[in-house]
């Protein structure tokens, strides 16, 4: 399943990085890819949207669907 979220507060690649590594961490992603440009993050799995968000928002960012 292809879901995508928006995230504010990318500003760097680090910030991309730190998103990136926290939504590999959800239990049922399979592979994420982060834009900053965009301001979305593109996760393929079955992870439920309230856990990716809540992972994004965890790693100090603003989050939702």
């Amino acid at each position: 399943m292809h879901q995508t979220i928006t995230v504010e507060g990318l500003s760097c690649e680090h910030c991309e990085q730190s998103v990136e590594e926290a939504l590999e961490d959800v239990q049922g992603v399979q592979s994420v890819a982060v834009d900053r440009e965009a301001a979305q993050a593109t996760v393929e799995g079955d992870a439920e949207i309230t856990a990716l968000i809540d992972a994004v928002e965890a790693a100090g960012y603003d989050a939702s669907a």
